[in-house]
Order: C-alpha cells, then sequence, then structure tokens
C-alpha cells in the first residue's frame, strides 16, 4: 500500500530547464562573487567543488560539509566568513530567476491529494543547493513549505549523497520510515530518478511523454505529464497494491 511519494523538483514539480536555467544562474552567482571575492576562475572552483560533493557518499559528512572542505582547498578562503555572503546571494539575487521557471500543471494538486490521504511527501530534489536556494525554487512552483507539510526536503545541509547514488535514496527511507515497495517515486531524470528507484525496488512514475530515447518506458509502472499523475492518484492508482 502506498505510503510515500517522492517528488523530483525541477521538471516534475517546476517547469525548469537546466538548459535555460543555469547560465542565467551563473551568470547572475558569478557577477555577485565578483563583488567581493578577489578569486579568478571563481566559478570553475564552484563547479569543481560540486563535483567532489555529488561523490560523497559518507554517512559522517553532510553534502555540505563535502562541498565547503573542497572549496577550502582549492581557494584557501575559510567557509565561515564566506558562506554568509552566498547567504544573501540566493535570499536576495536567485528570486530573480523566478522568470525563468513556471509551475507545472497538476502538480499543487498531486501534492494536496497526497497530503489529504495522509501519504507521507517528500521534495526529493539532488539536494546540491541550500535549504533557502531549494525553498525558493519551491514558492516558484507554488509549494511554499511553510504551507505544506512535507515529511522531508532533501537539502545539502541534511543529506549525504546525491542522485543518483543509492545512498541517497536509501536515506530518505530511513527518514520517512519505509520500505521501497511502499513508495513511489516521481521524476522526469531516468538517470537520476528512475533507474536508482527501480533498483531499490520502488513504484515510479515517469514525467515524460514517452517519446524519447534517455530511458525505457516498459520498465517504470506508469509514466506520462503530472496531470496524467493526478488523474490517476484520484483514481485509487496503487493505493490497494
Amino acid at each position: 500500500m502506498l505510503q510515500a511519494i517522492l517528488f523530483d523538483l525541477d521538471d516534475t514539480l517546476l517547469a525548469n530547464k537546466m538548459d535555460s536555467f543555469l547560465p542565467h544562474y551563473f551568470k547572475l552567482l558569478e557577477g555577485y562573487a565578483a563583488a567581493f571575492l578577489n578569486l579568478p576562475h571563481f566559478l570553475q572552483h564552484m563547479l569543481a567543488s560540486t563535483k567532489v560533493m555529488m561523490g560523497n557518499t559518507d554517512p559522517a559528512l553532510t553534502n555540505r560539509e563535502v562541498f565547503w572542505h573542497a572549496f577550502q582547498q582549492q581557494t584557501g578562503l575559510n567557509p565561515p566568513d564566506i558562506e554568509p555572503y552566498f547567504d544573501h546571494f540566493y535570499r536576495e539575487k536567485f528570486p530573480a530567476l523566478r522568470s525563468v521557471t513556471q509551475p507545472v500543471a497538476g502538480a499543487k494538486e498531486a501534492v494536496v491529494w497526497a497530503l489529504s490521504q495522509d501519504i507521507q511527501v517528500v521534495i526529493a530534489t539532488n539536494p546540491m543547493f541550500p535549504r533557502i536556494a531549494i525553498e525558493e525554487r519551491l514558492r516558484w512552483a507554488e509549494l511554499p513549505v511553510d504551507q505544506y507539510p512535507f515529511a522531508l526536503v532533501t537539502v545539502y545541509e541534511e543529506m549525504h549523497a546525491t542522485k543518483p547514488n543509492r545512498a541517497y535514496y536509501e536515506e530518505i527511507l530511513t527518514h520517512i520510515g519505509c520500505q521501497p515497495e511502499q513508495v513511489l517515486m516521481v521524476g522526469d531524470d531516468w538517470q537520476n530518478d528512475m533507474e536508482p528507484a527501480l533498483a531499490l525496488g520502488m513504484a515510479t512514475f515517469w514525467v515524460t511523454d514517452g517519446t524519447g530515447t534517455k530511458g525505457d518506458v516498459s520498465r517504470v509502472t506508469a509514466y506520462g505529464s503530472v496531470a496524467d499523475l493526478y488523474q490517476r492518484l484520484m483514481t485509487g492508482w496503487l493505493r490497494e497494491q
């Protein structure tokens, strides 16, 4: 019986194409950093540190700790001195990127339905961003955390692995107290969302029209738009299986 739904965020609950969003994000962040950091190749250091973070599966280290340790090793900068500047960026500058995104039809309805059925809802976004940035994107999706009692939002301050690592999904299952067969994973990315969920034995809903070549629709439980998912859930899909 369905006990929890894990929702990816970008291009699942929030229309946010990375090939459009990331150039805007990098330009905004690089310009902001240039105002207070005398650091050539800032963006390269940030991306290299992010890559180190993505390789982390040490349960003793959060993604945040891994990122800032790598950044310090590369730049010599002390994280407690500069992290507040980045908090300010995400609070004051990052919201300008909302215009690059838009809510997804059916997303809010699917979340509201699940919560109304006492099904745990997890925002299973790749935890490579601080909480403040992920919560901001949830506001763009019209799903602010102060209005929706999510069981978990995966943020880099708390998680100890990233997608598509199996450890990321296992950490979620431990947090919500569910077995894989009690969980539905909803996401658009085959490698990050579908493959690890399938490997663990979760039910899967792939957000796709089925015309792409980067996955196999025959392997997932169902596929379609998020609005299609909402209609399925309304009819009792997975509730008694």
